[in-house]
């Protein structure tokens, strides 16, 4: 597959109907694959061609919305000094707008081997680890605009998305759960007779479910366990994993605003699923560990 050099901005994979762009910040990489899965989860790798400012980047054409994509990036090893490139694990896009499946945990997803914590794994973590997916922008927001309520007549409701859209009668059942659900003439009538402004939404962001709670049976209901900033939980969406998420939140922040109530989102930017020092490599501390967080 012929790579084109592409363009440094923006971040992430941008699609502009024709082909994809992709760019990665990382200043200790020496080198980045892009991987590309297909629908039988096959991979093909390809090196990002050009870096201007530690971004390095290319361009794919007829890449289109709903491919599945990943990173693997080739630099130092030394966690003594902060440095944690291991090209063995498939790293999410940090700039991803949509991620698909789930985090399945194996050791692989881990840059050291379980019986010592000063090693090297070599163990692929493709296979158990969530993909990036390229994304259609494009969408019709119509005159939608901020509402801008003055803060002295704002009334805010604290919701989750799931919580609050599950059991209520008047929502249909494939929608309950989910941003559509949300959205439901139903639920805004609801909200329109306590005289609600503003919905205040608990984590959205993609998050992880830890490996501690899947093992008793328990989940991360809350959410505050974030891996992916730009991307819309995969799992409160009726259209799956595969960039669907997007358009049906756009769609949820519409109808709202249509209805005159504002959308604030709860955000928690104080760490992310990857954890302490002995947690997972998904994302940002295989691109450049100490680029995106602070180190003790």
């Amino acid at each position: 597959m012929k790579i084109w050099p592409g363009h440094s901005y923006p971040l992430g994979a941008t699609y502009d109907g024709g082909g994809t762009n992709f760019t990665l910040f990382s200043e200790v990489a020496e080198r980045v694959e892009l991987c590309l899965f297909d629908e039988a989860g096959q991979e093909t790798r390809i090196d990002l061609p050009e870096r201007e400012a530690f971004v390095w980047h290319g361009y794919l054409p007829r890449v289109v919305p709903g491919q599945r994509y990943g990173f693997r990036v080739h630099g130092p090893y030394d966690p003594a000094r902060g440095l944690r490139c291991n090209p063995n694990k498939l790293l999410l896009d940090p700039y991803a707008k949509a991620i698909d499946g789930p985090v399945e945990w194996d050791e692989s997803l881990f840059s050291y081997r379980f019986d010592d914590p000063d090693s090297y794994n070599e163990g692929d973590s493709a296979p158990y680890a969530p993909k990036s997916v390229v994304i259609n922008a494009f969408f019709d927001w119509a005159n939608d605009r901020p509402l801008r309520i003055p803060f002295h007549q704002t009334v805010i409701y604290e919701a989750h998305v799931k919580g609050m859209t599950m059991r209520h009668p008047g929502i249909p059942d494939d929608v309950r759960g989910t941003y559509s659900g949300l959205a439901h003439p139903a639920m805004i009538k609801y909200f329109r007779e306590l005289g609600v402004t503003a919905v205040e939404l608990m984590p959205v962001h993609q998050y992880v479910n830890d490996g501690g709670l899947i093992e008793k049976g328990l989940t991360n209901y809350w959410g505050y366990n974030t891996i992916g900033f730009f991307a819309p939980h995969n799992e409160y969406s009726s259209f799956g994993g595969d960039g669907g998420q997007v358009q049906e939140f756009k769609s949820m922040v519409k109808a709202l605003h249509r209805a005159g109530i504002e959308v604030i989102l709860d955000v928690v930017y104080n760490h992310t699923a990857e954890g302490n020092h002995l947690g997972p490599t998904l994302s940002f501390r295989g691109i450049d560990n100490s680029a995106y967080y602070r180190l003790v």
